[in-house]
């Protein structure tokens, strides 16, 4: 239950009651040009506690409306508060992203389960009543255990979604020149172990099927890969890498009703596709993998040459150390402490 605040106010104090009569007073306290009383009711507003959906059902029921859900590339903890900020009705983590950030190594199958599913489970329950989250799961990290596996841990760490593909063990970005792809059995077998491993936990995750065969063998191998691996199970399809508009409309006509996602890469293999444009061939799923990385990289970079050339960095004034950890939480992290019974955090 949420505590009662008991506020009295003037001009000079300010005191705040939590629901264990413990109380604290400020004096002409407005700390970074925000009152007590502004943080302190974002800390301990009352909210509508609704039972807990899963990012999978949720994920599940937005495949069933008629749109084309869009989710932007998160690689950390940062990217997903700010787009979390910003309001999507989904997030993907990228395996790009997620290997530069937390190794600092090129998308070449460096990162293993471990990584992923760590980042993943973290950017799944920063805000466990928000959007769901799609998760890369690269080749499922070896044989059909060791798919079921990942799977399996998948579901555990709360992501709502997944994509598992065709490429070798050895694989690289699909926006990338050079890649090899297991046969078709191979392949299949992955897709069966993900439905196997997705029915023995009585889950509801959304398994994507990615193929990366047309580099090498072509649209129609695709196109017949995906259709197996849609009968085997598999929620939803994944051609990487269309080298034209048409080819991406055609897909989805050669599928249809099965919904596919589309994954937009600027300036990778695939012409810059809009959202307009996905919507109107018939996506149900739009990805921007580098919607974050590619932005973040070009603004870091200006900014530490501008502080290796000028001496500063440049920050605007509106953007302090407090709005940085309001988005990353700062307000439901004083609410805790504050229903808790502790008073550290009602000055910010």
């Amino acid at each position: 239950m949420t505590p009662s605040i008991a506020q009295i106010e003037n001009n000079d104090t300010m005191s705040y009651t939590n629901g264990n009569g413990l109380t604290k007073t400020h004096v002409n306290a407005k700390p970074n040009g925000h009152t007590p009383q502004v943080a302190i009711q974002e800390a301990t507003k009352s909210y509508t506690h609704e039972a807990a959906i899963s990012g999978s059902t949720k994920l599940q029921r937005l495949l069933k409306e008629d749109n084309l859900i869009v989710c932007p590339g998160v690689y950390d903890g940062f990217s997903a508060r700010i787009a979390l900020s910003v309001g999507f009705s989904a997030l993907y983590m990228t395996g790009a992203g997620t290997t530069a950030s937390r190794l600092g190594m090129a998308d070449l199958g460096i990162a293993q389960l471990h990584d992923m599913r760590e980042h993943a489970e973290m950017i799944a329950n920063l805000d466990p009543h928000g959007p769901p989250l799609i998760a890369d799961m690269d080749t499922g990290y070896g044989g059909p255990i060791m798919v079921a596996n990942s799977v399996q841990q998948y579901i555990r760490a709360g992501v709502a979604g997944f994509h598992i593909e065709d490429q070798v063990q050895t694989k690289r970005c699909g926006h990338l020149k050079g890649k090899k792809v297991v046969d078709a059995a191979t392949f299949l077998s992955r897709i069966r172990a993900a439905v196997g491993a997705k029915n023995k936990l009585k889950s509801d995750i959304v398994i994507i099927a990615r193929t990366d065969a047309l580099q090498t063998l072509g649209y129609q191998e695709c196109i017949n890969r995906l259709k197996a691996a849609r009968d085997l199970g598999a929620d939803v399809g994944l051609l990487e890498g269309y080298t034209s508009k048409e080819m991406a409309r055609l897909a989805v006509i050669d599928l249809a009703p099965w919904p596919l996602l589309l994954n937009m890469v600027e300036n990778g293999a695939t012409p810059v596709i809009t959202v307009d444009e996905a919507r109107d061939f018939g996506f149900k799923i739009m990805i921007f993998s580098f919607a974050a990385l590619a932005p973040a990289y070009t603004a870091i970079r200006n900014t530490f040459e501008r502080l290796k050339r000028e001496g500063v960095v440049g920050t605007g004034k509106d953007l302090t150390p407090l709005k940085l950890f309001e988005i990353c939480g700062l307000n439901e992290s004083m609410k805790l402490d504050f229903d808790a019974g502790g008073l550290d955090f009602t000055e910010v």
